[in-house]
């Protein structure tokens, strides 16, 4: 029987993990951890930034990323939520 490759949460979820969890990671780096491609990591990362999820701020030559944790999930089924919270459940 073949498995998917599927997942619970969305890329944009698995980016925003990344960057609460360092906000200062590289987005090669974030790629690698999502499995995704660096232009795929850059897309999201300014579709979060235009829906105000997250900032990045210039430090010298790299990016300083600011998640905004207490904004409401999207979908109808998880607006009750907070970003917060998904980060508390899946913090390491």
């Amino acid at each position: 029987m073949a498995t998917t490759s599927w997942t619970f949460l969305t890329n944009h979820s698995h980016v925003l993990l990344c960057l609460a969890q360092n906000p200062s990671a590289r987005i090669r780096d974030i790629a690698v951890e999502v499995g995704i491609t660096e232009r795929a990591v850059q897309r999201i990362i300014v579709e979060l930034e235009a829906d105000r999820y997250l900032e990045h701020i210039r430090d010298g030559r790299r990016n300083v990323y600011r998640v905004f944790s207490r904004k409401p999930l999207r979908h109808n089924i998880e607006k009750h939520r907070q970003v917060y919270d998904l980060i508390r459940l899946i913090k390491r």
